[in-house]
């Protein structure tokens, strides 16, 4: 099986992280590419978010205010995406949601015959509801499957936490349920 790592992640001021030069989630996303061995593919934003987390989570309301789709550009390779079986996607838990700009990504591409494993970063709220959103988005022919869940404190803080997290999730010994999973970091 082919697999590939799509993630959207946010550097700067940060929720109880204070500023990092690397986001929560990209760190996740290096562990699974470090265990892997899948190629990467970043989300950014074309408009960059506020430097402060204040400033971020103010556009992130207005976006989701507005069922926002926000313009894109993506690093990595596209090919692997196109050829991939399985897709890690991971993303932040902002407001409840993955930022918009997720499902920027999500809804201009063919997501049929792919399996999506979630993983996130987050401040204690775990999934939500996001993995039933994006299997939505997805639209048919897509199957999504157990995720995992990382404080962003642990992400950005215990390194080693985060290994052993993401190798319990990658070998299913994690305990964890489909549309939710919490296996997280603590």
């Amino acid at each position: 099986m082919r697999s590939v790592i799509v993630y959207f992640s946010r550097a700067d001021e940060n929720y109880e992280v204070g500023t990092v030069t690397e986001g929560n989630t990209a760190k996740v996303a290096h562990e699974i590419a470090r265990q892997t061995g899948a190629p990467m593919i970043e989300i950014l934003p074309a408009k960059p978010y506020p430097t402060s987390y204040d400033g971020t989570v103010d556009r992130a309301k207005l976006e989701l205010a507005e069922n926002a789709r926000p313009d894109i550009v993506t690093h990595g390779d596209m090919e692997a995406f196109a050829a991939a079986d399985i897709v890690y996607l991971g993303y932040p838990i902002w407001c409840g949601e993955p930022p918009l700009a997720l499902y920027t990504f999500i809804e201009s591409h063919d997501w049929s015959g792919k399996t999506i494993l979630p993983f996130i970063t987050h401040g204690g709220s775990g999934f939500k509801e996001t993995p039933a959103h994006i299997a939505t988005a997805a639209g048919a022919g897509v199957r999504i499957d157990n995720g995992l869940a990382v404080l962003g404190t642990t992400a950005q803080c215990d390194p080693e936490a985060t290994a052993q997290a993401v190798r319990h999730w990658l070998s299913g010994t994690a305990t964890s349920c489909r549309y939710g999973a919490q296996t997280a970091a603590q």
